[in-house]
């Protein structure tokens, strides 16, 4: 029987002293993480649940690394974060010992988790996701922002909830002084991705990205649950949903406001079997 393993991140506050004096409070993240957990648990999942004080980049990569070690061909992994989102100017690590550059992304940002610590570049994400076995299923739900600059943010207030979003001076700043960290980070990345004529090379398994608004949308907060987590609770519908999961996609953008627009994203080549399943199945 396959083997299932779900790593649920919240985070309604980070630390002010890694983040320039910003504490980044929200409502609802870490309510949406113990939903999550729960609803795993209830589809045969092992749950592992990081709230506010532990979602920390070493401990979010450790609990990662846990996972690949346990799962392999033809078991599943649920990654879920609620927080903030952020994004970095991307710019090439440099070159590797091996002569590969670390490519910008087409956007020329590297969206981010806003952990407790710091910002987790998309490239460790999927750096942890080559680490699991080929066969291996990933979903990853994430309510958060990756917002920029021009984006108008809702009030806090009981009435407009607040982004979920790294507010563009904070961004600015932080930016700023730790642009020699984060590229030393590209580099060792670069540097543990391999060659492409490596056999044993690859991008490692496919995985499918539920994710809560566009890059240039905000994702909104809530009393209980973030808008996204709520829509996918109320669409999940504790279990009566029956369908793959293009069409819980499709179902939860439907009861979202055409200004937070959910979106799927794949990566790598997930098996149009795996898509087609119920979702959360282990």
């Amino acid at each position: 029987m396959p083997l299932g393993l779900s790593l649920h991140i919240g985070l309604n506050q980070v630390d002010p002293d890694r983040y320039d004096g910003w504490d980044g409070t929200l409502l609802a993240c870490e309510n949406d993480a113990r939903d999550m957990a729960a609803l795993a648990r209830s589809r045969g999942f092992e749950p592992t649940l990081l709230l506010t004080p532990d979602g920390t980049a070493d401990r979010v990569t450790a609990a990662l690394d846990a996972a690949a070690a346990r799962l392999g061909p033809g078991d599943i992994l649920l990654v879920t974060y609620s927080g903030h989102g952020g994004r970095l100017p991307d710019a090439p690590g440099g070159t590797d010992t091996s002569g590969r550059t670390d490519d910008v992304e087409p956007d020329t940002y590297d969206e981010t988790l806003v952990l407790r610590d710091r910002q987790f570049l998309d490239d460790e994400i999927r750096q942890a996701f080559r680490g699991f076995a080929d066969d291996v299923r990933i979903v990853a739900v994430f309510d958060c922002c990756h917002s920029g600059s021009a984006i108008e943010v809702p009030a806090d207030g009981p009435e407009r909830p607040a982004a979920r979003y790294l507010p563009e001076p904070v961004r600015q700043r932080l930016a700023a002084r730790d642009h020699a960290f984060y590229r030393e980070l590209r580099r060792a990345l670069a540097a543990r991705r391999p060659a492409p004529d490596d056999p044993a090379g690859g991008e490692g398994p496919g995985a499918l990205l539920l994710a809560a608004c566009q890059d240039d949308q905000v994702a909104l907060d809530g009393a209980v649950n973030g808008a996204f987590t709520g829509a996918l609770l109320r669409v999940w519908d504790d279990g009566a949903f029956d369908g793959g999961y293009r069409a819980f996609h499709r179902a939860i953008r439907a009861a979202m406001p055409p200004t937070q627009v959910p979106n799927l994203h794949l990566t790598g080549a997930p098996p149009e079997a795996f898509l087609d399943q119920r979702p959360f199945t282990v």
